[in-house]
């Protein structure tokens, strides 16, 4: 894999991703589907992507699947993927371990069978109680981990087992709602033994690291995601450039005010992306910062939109005005002149 430092702005691509990149490191849940939903435009543009050359990883933070059973998740929403094709926070864990612990060693399990397999696909022997006494505790969320379960993990952290997360996610998206992500847990059995925890999984650049070296590398990867903090940090930490859809958790809002460590190098509404270039946005002597036709800038700490005007209730723009409106906001943010950039809500539409 060759990469370097990326910009703080958007990238522009003269052809379409799928044959600019050669492998797409791809997040499932908000990209290739919407829990029980399917996402539109998901499974046509991976498919065709793949026929076109693009190699396709799904790397997910979701520690409770083995990857044959994300194979099928992806088939039910007929998206075409090997097992071999996936990658996860469970399997990104069982890797970091490896560099801390032989295989062969005991691990006491707190998560389900997509962790359990993991470990035992590295070689280690696994556990459930800490009077086996485990020289590691392996934490991964999955609905059977209770009171019970994690106060085995205490246990054995207080008698000296290392500690290691799949993942660090405070929430975790359901159709309800937010419910507690395996960070949660980890915040919980941290706070009751002191410890802390190895982590694997995004936003830290390791998971994408592993998963490209599964994959048998890359010259030219391409990380897809929809949460800014997890899947963005974590590509701009491996100094990949990475593509966001609207079609999970970040607004397009949170886009135009993301943090430099947040910012995608590639804006969409869908993974459409794939199949389309990417127009470069160009900063003008007037100050306009231009993709296409659309044309934005920063007055008076409003976004400022050529044709539509000062942006200051809910609007509807286009896919190159949100292109422009972030290359916008971003650089008004890097100038750092300490005054708040005020931004509505926006929807974006395709054509």
């Amino acid at each position: 894999m060759t990469t370097s430092a990326l910009p703080a702005g958007l990238l522009g691509s003269t052809k379409p991703l799928a044959q600019a990149h050669d492998v797409a490191l791809v997040d499932l849940d908000g990209v290739c589907f919407a829990g029980t939903a399917k996402v539109g435009h998901a499974a046509d543009s991976l498919n065709t992507a793949r026929q076109q050359g693009l190699r396709l990883t799904f790397v997910t933070n979701n520690a409770s699947r083995a990857p044959q059973s994300v194979v099928d998740k992806l088939a039910d929403n007929s998206i075409s993927a090997t097992a071999q094709e996936v990658f996860t926070a469970a399997m990104d864990a069982a890797a970091l371990l490896r560099e801390h612990l032989e295989p062969g060693a005991l691990v006491l399990v707190i998560g389900g069978d997509g962790l359990r397999q993991a470990l035992l696909d590295e070689g280690y022997r696994i556990t459930h109680t800490a009077t086996d006494q485990p020289q590691a505790v392996a934490q991964g969320w999955d609905p059977c981990v209770d009171w019970a379960l994690l106060s085995e993990g205490a246990y054995a952290i207080a008698a000296g087992a290392l500690h290691v997360a799949t993942n660090l996610d405070a929430t975790l998206p359901t159709e309800r709602g937010f419910a507690l992500g395996n960070g949660s847990l980890v915040t919980a059995l941290s706070h009751a033994t002191g410890s802390k925890p190895l982590a694997g999984g995004k936003p830290f650049p390791g998971i994408y690291q592993r998963a490209l070296a599964k994959a048998g590398g890359a010259q030219r990867p391409l990380a897809v995601g929809d949460r800014l903090n997890t899947d963005h940090v974590g590509a701009r930490a491996a100094a990949i450039p990475g593509l966001h859809v609207l079609t999970g958790v970040n607004t397009a809002r949170d886009v135009v005010l993301a943090p430099p460590t947040e910012r995608p190098a590639y804006l969409h509404t869908d993974l459409r992306a794939l199949l389309e270039p990417q127009p470069e946005a160009q900063l003008h002597a007037d100050g306009a910062w231009v993709v296409g036709q659309a044309r934005a800038r920063v007055e008076d700490q409003h976004l400022v939109l050529d044709g539509v005007g000062s942006l200051r209730t809910d609007a509807t723009i286009t896919l190159d005005a949100y292109r422009a409106l972030a290359s916008a906001a971003w650089a008004y943010a890097d100038a750092a002149d300490g005054a708040a950039l005020q931004v509505p809500e926006f929807t974006v539409v395709t054509p």
